[in-house]
């Protein structure tokens, strides 16, 4: 496969005419038509399905594109940093990800980033929510993971994977003998409440007409703090299915409503992204996101 074929490729995507697209890449029409059946004995099938004035993608055309998209930024990207090579060896970005989202479900996503784009000089910055939502309409970011409802117009997100709320507990509490806890369950509870947790905005978006009264005993930011106090046997919280719990800290899914969030990475509408920021973006997109 070479770069020209994919360069091909990607221009009758966008142009879904043979006549227009070899002209947009100033080449004759049946070399390029040459081209994309390479392409096709490669993948195994028609990558377009040309019908009289309807020339379209097929399903395995649709399967490869975002793939051949990073294959093309990433060339993009290798070849911009080439020419300032001397000045600096990386590229930088800046990942945005939400205090509340676990590493454990991302660290694979940030490996594939080292292994695909190694000339990328990633920094993660680590906010709640509302700030990064901020900082990301401030220009402060390149591209953010963020799992809030109802984000700002001028936020574009793309969808990466869902996850659900449960209540966490110490061993020995009487959730333990439940398969899922019922929101009624939490009347009255002791409870340690996580300050960066976006669960009242998500609960809020479902409209239901009804708070959640609980006895509040303690409050903070931090989880591993609160995970301390509920180890020590201090309540239970509301948190993330996926996120990361201490030794001595059960958790069963929220349900009558269930909760869940969807994780997105979150680009700004409008704004020019560097090729750095367009391989990351495809990366995203093309990654399979495995949770358990």
């Amino acid at each position: 496969m070479e770069l020209n074929q994919i360069k091909y490729f990607l221009t009758l995507c966008r142009e879904l005419n043979f006549t227009r697209a070899a002209a947009a890449c100033h080449v004759s029409q049946p070399a390029l038509t040459k081209a994309i059946k390479v392409l096709e004995d490669q993948f195994g099938g028609e990558l377009f399905r040309r019908e009289r004035g309807n020339t379209h993608l097929t399903d395995l055309g649709c399967l490869v594109k975002p793939h051949l998209e990073l294959v093309m930024l990433s060339a993009e990207t290798a070849q911009a940093e080439a020419g300032g090579f001397k000045r600096a060896k990386k590229v930088p970005l800046k990942l945005g990800v939400m205090c509340t989202i676990s590493p454990h479900v991302i660290v694979g996503f940030l490996r594939a980033i080292r292994e695909k784009l190694p000339s990328v000089d990633l920094s993660i910055v680590e906010r709640p929510g509302q700030q990064l939502l901020d900082d990301m309409t401030k220009g402060k970011l390149d591209v953010a993971l963020v799992g809030m409802p109802n984000l700002p117009a001028r936020l574009d997100p793309i969808p990466l994977y869902r996850e659900r709320y449960g209540v966490a507990f110490p061993k020995g509490h009487r959730f333990e003998k439940l398969n899922a806890v019922r929101v009624e369950e939490l009347n009255n509870e002791s409870y340690v409440q996580r300050t960066a947790c976006e669960f009242d905005d998500h609960w809020e978006a479902l409209g239901v007409d009804r708070d959640i009264p609980v006895n509040i005993i303690f409050r903070s930011e931090r989880e591993d703090w609160v995970q301390a106090m509920l180890a020590a046997g201090f309540g239970c919280a509301v948190m993330p299915e996926f996120l990361p719990r201490l030794s001595g800290v059960v958790l069963r899914l929220l349900i009558e409503p269930e909760v869940s969030r969807t994780i997105s990475l979150a680009t700004v509408s409008g704004r020019q992204f560097t090729p750095a920021t367009k391989a990351l973006v495809q990366l995203a997109k093309s990654y399979r996101w495995d949770v358990m």
